[in-house]
């Protein structure tokens, strides 16, 4: 049994606490949101009120927050409760630029850092089933086996150095495809249904070709029936895809399929569906007078 504190209940660290539990870990979460963090309490984990004295008995400490900026105000909050040798597994996506000051952090307060974004939304997040993108060292993918095991079905060890930020770096290549991709999606089925067509004609296109997969089916299913409860939010894409840019500009390349999925999701936020799932980039091809439903 390992001791973890998991900063964060959102989504993702909602869907992952059970599976920590259920592994035989001693699991205590905080949120900012009070609220959201109480009903782990049923499946076993300890609910704290604040991060310090989350983490202050915890071996393993998890954040999975919205940003870096988020991250590190936590992890200052939870610095009163510290104490040098615990394994700080950062699982947020926060981009390139954010990773030097956490890693600074956690030097500073002798932790041992391991940058470690997840491949993944709600579905496999609560079935276990993320991929973890680690950079971290040897002793501390030890201390780690048993809690990634419970989260994931797979592990991908980059580097050894947390601070190379190489889990964040690929993390930003593998989110640019998916929410691109959903963004496709979004505006092939709008094409259709723009064209005074039934938009699922086009998923009768597709459906058993070689461009069919599991995923276009999900999503476009998500669209076509009006169900949008989020497994990734349209205003957290967008909050990814801006990292993607940001990303480019710093290393000199450009990411214009991100940045034009990007402007898709601001506009759909700007209509009200920031907080539906990401499919809701459909509705960036709908007329600026606001949100609607698909007649599909």
């Amino acid at each position: 049994m390992i001791s973890v504190a998991l900063l964060g209940t959102g989504i993702m660290g909602t869907a992952m606490a059970p599976n920590l539990i259920k592994a035989g870990h001693a699991v205590t979460v905080w949120n900012r949101t009070a609220e959201r963090a109480a009903p782990l309490a049923a499946h076993g984990a300890t609910v704290s009120t604040s991060p310090a004295t989350a983490v202050s008995d915890a071996d393993v400490v998890l954040t999975v927050l919205s940003d870096g900026d988020a991250v590190l105000e936590t992890m200052r909050a939870a610095a009163a409760g510290l104490r040098p040798g615990q394994v700080w597994a950062q699982m947020s996506t926060v981009g390139v630029a954010a990773v030097e000051p956490l890693a600074a952090f956690a030097a500073e307060h002798g932790l041992t850092f391991v940058d470690a974004p997840v491949q993944g939304t709600k579905a496999p997040a609560e079935q276990g089933k993320l991929i973890i993108l680690a950079a971290g060292p040897q002793d501390a993918r030890t201390a780690l086996e048993p809690v990634f095991g419970a989260l994931g079905q797979r592990t991908l060890w980059l580097d050894e150095d947390g601070a190379s930020g190489a889990g964040s770096r690929l993390k930003l290549a593998a989110i640019s495809y998916a929410v691109s991709f959903t963004a496709v999606i979004g505006e092939a089925v709008a094409i259709a249904e723009g064209l005074g067509l039934d938009p699922a004609l086009f998923g009768e296109v597709v459906s058993g070709g070689p461009l069919d997969n599991g995923y276009l089916q999900t999503k476009m299913k998500a669209i076509l029936s009006g169900d949008l409860e989020p497994s990734f939010t349209v205003r957290n894409a967008e909050k990814d895809m801006r990292l993607v840019v940001e990303a480019g500009e710093a290393a000199g390349f450009r990411a214009d399929m991100a940045e034009a999925t990007r402007a898709r999701l601001r506009r759909a936020d700007e209509q009200g569906h920031g907080g539906e799932d990401m499919a809701a980039a459909y509705f960036a091809s709908r007329p600026e007078a606001g949100p609607s439903t698909t007649t599909a």
